[in-house]
């Protein structure tokens, strides 16, 4: 597990050589040369968590757009936070956004700590998003591992132990080689090596400036690296929707549980989301609301982390008195974009009006 030709000090200059041509234009980047901003990195990496570069750039400039300074976030009703972040999916992250962005605000006068050790103590942010801001926001020597990093390094070192078992030992290797100098331009030319030309499937060796040091390319197992324990397959949870429309063309939404999936997000009812399938007779027992409710032909599917989900929907046309129930409240249809409606619920949204629609 030794480097081919040279050690890890070479190793971080060839890389920065590198980066310093080849590096990402990335909108929460500062130029080269200047210190990035703690409120830009910190806001781009909770974003970043388990989502796409190309999924985060439009939220990210739509968030930095609304609230240019991490004050501004703090004022800013949670609520308003997660209807900017619906789509973007893992909810908790915004909130938990918006309660660092408060602690950051009222408590350390708008200023982020600077060390790794302090800023896994806020809210949302754990051991890979201190060392992100706390390297490339601060210059701390810290050592950032994601997924692009994880790879890089079992390619780097032929390491063939399988994923997640692994973690420990790429974190140890991984910090072998971060360097004093330039910590937080190495974290991201690390990361910007695996996402362009170290890349999950058929990387292109060939362009990488660590070929020369790369064991897994010399054993000529590189891109069967990193190994990883199987799947296991995700369950099946089943439910129902229950979208009320009122004649003023109204639709009932409720506020889901604030701990839990999908926590303070809005929803038309739905009711508990099980593993065994339910009659129909079931199901209509958790409706909301009294009526004559229309089950929409197809199901809407989504899957989430840990779970498929499939929800049965039905719809209801009711009179224009209709209460709203607990944590329940009758929202404008022109309104509803605006709303903090996870991908799940604007999926059955669309269900409903297509029924309406093709009902005529």
């Amino acid at each position: 597990m030794q480097l081919a030709q040279s050690g890890a000090v070479d190793i971080a200059e060839d890389l920065l050589a590198w980066y310093d041509v080849a590096r990402r234009d990335l909108p929460w980047r500062a130029p080269p040369g200047q210190r990035a901003d703690p409120y830009h990195v910190w806001l781009s990496e909770m974003m970043l968590q388990q989502t796409t570069v190309k999924a985060v750039a439009p939220y990210y400039r739509a968030f930095l757009a609304r609230w240019p300074r991490i004050e501004d976030m703090a004022r800013a009703p949670v609520e308003d936070v997660l209807a900017a972040w619906a789509g973007l999916g893992y909810y908790a992250r915004a909130r938990n956004m918006h309660k660092t962005a408060r602690i950051v605000a009222d408590e350390l006068g708008g200023r982020f700590p600077r060390t790794a050790g302090e800023l896994v103590k806020l809210p949302g942010i754990g051991p890979y998003t201190a060392a992100a801001i706390a390297a490339i926001a601060f210059d701390e020597p810290a050592t950032v591992v994601d997924g692009n990093v994880e790879r890089v390094v079992a390619r780097l070192f032929a390491v063939r132990e399988r994923l997640p078992g692994a973690k420990p030992k790429l974190r140890s290797l991984a910090e072998t080689l971060t360097p004093r100098h330039r910590p937080g331009d190495f974290a991201q030319a690390m990361m910007d090596l695996g996402a362009t030309i170290c890349t999950p499937r058929t990387p292109a060796c060939s362009r990488c400036p660590l070929r020369a040091d790369c064991q897994g390319l010399a054993e000529g197992v590189a891109a069967t690296l990193p190994l990883r324990a199987p799947k296991a397959e995700r369950p099946q949870r089943r439910g129902a929707a229950f979208v009320a429309r009122r004649p003023d063309d109204h639709v009932l939404l409720r506020r889901r549980p604030e701990k839990g999936l999908l926590g303070g997000m809005m929803e038309p009812p739905t009711t508990e989301w099980r593993t065994e399938t339910r009659s129909e007779t079931a199901l209509l027992g958790e409706a909301p609301v009294a009526a004559d409710w229309r089950r929409v032909l197809a199901p809407v599917t989504h899957t989430f982390t840990h779970f498929h989900l499939m929800l049965d929907v039905y719809t209801a046309d009711v009179p224009a008195d209709t209460p709203a129930p607990d944590a329940c409240r009758w929202v404008a249809a022109g309104d509803l974009p605006e709303e903090a409606l996870p991908s799940v619920m604007r999926k059955v949204l669309a269900a409903a009006s297509e029924s309406l629609v093709a009902r005529g």
